[in-house]
């Protein structure tokens, strides 16, 4: 008998391989999604404008790191005596604005040289819900702790999402043809705007992205905004904030994007990768025994095999300051204690 309805998703068109290059952009979940890939030594820039919530906003960035253009110099604030802007996360600031400006043209134009190359863009929308900023009428991705009387707060409708989305991915595509855009729905609930405006919302989002995927050949659709409502389905699977995924949730979660979005040789590559992982975490109870030096010997050998498909050097140096460490440790004073 069954309790729960399994959801497993179709394997995509086009699949990631090993060598692919990758960058994610959008909300916590494409940070959760990056740290993921990057842990299995996947070639990823993983967000690097922060967290970014509603397609307008990162339709913008995405843009003006493709065609080479500035921070927006409208967008620029002083808070605390410290310089932000509103079209960036919170987490890029600088103590003054020439600083800061420095700092966010240089991450534009390092995303602008990664999506030339990239064989992936990975986009995880959050939510069609906006602020405008009053004085200037743009639309920001983050109110930076501004005073909430500055801005005017509303839903992006259906048909303009659409437009936004559709206009970034034909820049995108004249960038760089082979980009394959791969969209997501966070799961991560905006309770904030109700849970009702939540669930329209995430509609508009999962609506244009159906409607992207059927319109564009390079644009396709994973659903982990579905695992976790309809797969997962469970407050056991949630932080204590009922809002975000857990770590059984991502893990689960990640599982299911490998096999719908990965080649064989890159899943065989993850398993082998997942056993060193654990190999390297795995900590003796009397690290001074034969038998302990035999096992970091045979995992460094593993490690200079696997060497030759991914950079492993933070890994083996580990590993070899454990055996130098080794060296030093009297077997007798473990055996003594």
């Amino acid at each position: 008998m069954d309790f729960r309805t399994e959801l497993s998703p179709e394997k995509l068109p086009a699949l990631i391989r090993p060598d692919s290059r990758i960058v994610t952009i959008g909300s916590c979940f494409a940070e959760v999604l990056g740290r993921q890939l990057i842990d299995n030594k996947v070639d990823v820039l993983s967000n690097p404008f922060g967290t970014l919530f509603n397609p307008v906003s990162i339709a913008k960035l995405l843009q003006a790191a493709v065609e080479g253009t500035d921070p927006d110099p409208d967008l620029y604030v002083e808070r605390d005596g410290l310089w932000f802007h509103y079209d960036f996360h919170s987490s890029l600031w600088d103590r003054s604005r020439d600083e800061l400006h420095l700092r966010l043209t240089e991450s534009l134009r390092q995303t602008g040289a990664a999506l030339r190359n990239a064989d992936w863009l990975v986009l995880t929308l959050g939510t069609v819900m906006v602020y405008r900023h009053l004085e200037t009428g743009k639309v920001v991705a983050n109110c930076q702790k501004m005073p909430g009387f500055l801005f005017e707060k509303y839903l992006y409708t259906c048909e303009h999402t659409q437009v936004v989305l559709t206009d970034l991915v034909k820049k995108l595509k004249r960038s760089n043809p082979k980009l394959q855009i791969l969209l997501t729905v966070s799961p991560v609930r905006h309770t904030r705007d109700s849970l009702p405006l939540n669930q329209v919302s995430k509609s508009i989002l999962r609506t244009v992205s159906h409607e992207l995927t059927a319109w564009h050949e390079q644009v396709h659709y994973f659903p982990a905004y579905e695992l976790m409502m309809d797969d997962l389905r469970d407050y056991r699977f949630y932080e204590a904030d009922l809002i975000h995924p857990n770590a059984v949730a991502e893990t689960y979660i990640f599982e299911k994007f490998a096999e719908s979005a990965f080649d064989d040789e890159l899943r065989t590559f993850l398993t082998e990768w997942q056993n060193l992982r654990k190999a390297l975490a795995h900590r003796p109870f009397h690290e001074g025994t034969e038998s302990y030096r035999r096992f970091l010997e045979n995992l460094l050998k593993q490690l200079d095999a696997v060497s030759k498909k991914v950079d492993v050097s933070p890994e083996k140096m580990e590993v070899e300051r454990r055996l130098r460490t080794f060296k030093t440790i009297d077997p007798g004073a473990n055996q003594a204690a």
